[in-house]
């Protein structure tokens, strides 16, 4: 019986700094085939090890329709990002997943997709955002609203400024101060932009989500006023993930396991489990 803890060995092999504290990693498997065939689904996490100093779960900011190499925006908060930092290119880790319970992906098929990040919540939607922008057939209209605290707090900057204009989605980006007044683009809170988007058919729109605690609750209230169902309405919240496959027992909330459950919950599950957030 294989041992669900055993993490497969990986290598480093870019990483650079996307804003302070935050750092993209692109991590593939040694074994070139596995590297090839290993699918997931956007939502998704994976647990990373480094010997000597432990484990931590980090959602996957690649998209599977690009097989090869994964990709995560991690922020320093802790031993186990500590070490990690300090790994040069070409450096070897563990790494064991996927995990959680992703986007559902093939029930979005069809629909118009509303993604709206704050800070680090661009790191699991931007798997998401990708996944359609290369699957853009498979779905309706695209619109992108992300908000900053400032234009270096930015993740994943010059990508999606170079979204803008382009006619297969609609991209708004905003930071909360432009101190030095060079922003190109909007300033003000990430539900600002709800009134710049134009032509929002409820029904037919699925609303991601995920950013700070403190966003979530003026984001709902925006997404419940456009009528969007919810179970339209999804949210990722990673909550004390610890082991990945429910045995810690870490982030249960009564019967729920962030780690199995989620890390993706309706706004249904939110309502009925306000811990969750």
């Amino acid at each position: 019986m294989t041992n669900p803890f055993l993490p497969e060995p990986a290598r480093i092999v870019r990483k650079f700094e996307l804003a302070k504290d935050v750092r993209f990693f692109q991590i593939r498997f040694i074994d070139m085939e596995r590297a090839l065939s290993f699918g997931y689904t956007p939502g998704q996490f994976m647990m990373f090890s480094i010997p000597g100093t432990g484990e931590a779960p980090f959602s996957i900011s690649s998209t599977p329709s690009r097989p090869g190499l994964l990709e995560f925006c991690i922020r320093k908060a802790g031993r186990l990002t500590e070490a990690l930092f300090r790994l040069r290119e070409n450096d070897g880790i563990g790494i064991r997943g996927p995990y959680g319970d992703g986007f559902p992906v093939n029930k979005m098929k069809g629909y118009d997709l509303l993604i709206i990040m704050g800070g680090l919540g661009a790191a699991p939607l931007r798997s998401l955002l990708l996944y359609a922008l290369d699957n853009r057939e498979l779905f309706g209209k695209l619109h992108l609203l992300y908000g900053a605290k400032r234009p270096k707090d930015m993740l994943f900057k010059k990508e999606f400024l170079e979204f803008i204009g382009r006619e297969d989605i609609e991209c708004l980006l905003t930071v909360d101060k432009d101190d030095a007044g060079k922003w190109p683009c909007y300033t003000g809170f990430v539900t600002s932009l709800f009134e710049r988007i134009e032509d929002i058919n409820a029904e037919n729109t699925f609303a991601c989500v995920c950013g700070p605690p403190v966003m979530y609750k003026f984001v709902l209230e925006k997404l419940v006023k456009l009528n969007i169902p919810k179970h339209q309405i999804l949210m990722t919240l990673e909550r004390r993930m610890k082991c990945g496959i429910g045995k810690c027992g870490h982030c249960a909330i009564e019967d729920i396991y962030t780690c199995m459950d989620g890390p993706v919950f309706t706004y249904w599950d939110v309502l009925h489990m306000k811990e969750l957030i």
